[in-house]
């Protein structure tokens, strides 16, 4: 399923008007794009702020909570160069995909796709799939500084990106549900780092179920294991359990 990109017009432009936050009195408040409360901490004013760029390392489940809160709140997104985006799966952290551009496969003009997005929506994502060149860079994050919206550059190498005004990637890793030989992963707990220029040169972290056991993106204060259910007393190791069993 792909939706449309939204073309360089007015209805474009308006449909990105509708979806910022109306009759916000604080200045701050109206320069921000909101991000979900388990990702708050990462982010210096605990928020996405409008005309930034933010780079994500290359989980795909972090790029999917990223998008989920200003999608969440109203805001067209775009996607460019990630054709295995998983839509089931950013549905489920609530992303609304009927206000999600997919641009899979933008080609040697992914420059010029990009920046004609930013002119019509409030985030957009880019793999570039290959080595960006530092002018191509600055000039994407000007006009996103220009336009108010906000650049996330996806699956670029530490330092690939010049002018990131903060990174995220996932520091560690650890998947709940099984128990000695049964049940399945149904929860993951990872530790998420940030780290950046200006406001965000000091480092942060966030310790976050993505998924948690529902498929949304929740907060986690310690590792705790999700219970399973064993396999019944007597049976041997290795057989498969009756079904019912595995969680």
């Amino acid at each position: 399923m792909t939706t449309a990109a939204p073309e360089r017009s007015g209805a474009a432009r308006e449909t990105r008007r509708e979806a910022r936050p109306r009759g916000a009195g604080d200045p701050l408040e109206r320069a921000l794009l909101p991000v979900l409360p388990a990702l708050a901490p990462l982010f210096p004013d605990g928020a996405l702020r409008r005309g930034s760029t933010v780079a994500v390392d290359g989980s795909a489940a972090l790029l999917i909570a990223v998008l989920a809160g200003p999608s969440l709140a109203g805001s067209w997104c775009a996607v460019l160069g990630v054709p295995t985006l998983g839509l089931v799966a950013a549905a489920g952290a609530g992303v609304a995909v009927d206000r999600l551009a997919l641009v899979p496969a933008p080609g040697p003009a992914w420059p010029s796709v990009t920046a004609a997005l930013l002119d019509a929506v409030d985030l957009v994502v880019v793999a570039p799939g290959a080595r960006v060149r530092a002018g191509d860079a600055r000039r994407l994050a000007a006009r996103a500084r220009q336009r108010g919206s906000v650049l996330v550059p996806y699956g670029v190498p530490a330092g690939g990106w010049e002018g990131a005004d903060l990174r995220l990637s996932v520091a560690e890793a650890q998947w709940s549900g099984l128990g000695a030989g049964w049940g399945h992963l149904r929860a993951r707990q990872v530790l998420l780092h940030s780290d950046g220029r200006g406001s965000a040169a000091r480092p942060r972290r966030a310790q976050v179920w993505l998924p948690a056991a529902g498929g949304r993106v929740e907060p986690a204060a310690a590792v705790v294991p999700i219970p399973v259910r064993r396999a019944p007393a007597g049976q041997p190791p290795g057989r498969r359990p009756p079904p019912g069993e595995l969680l």
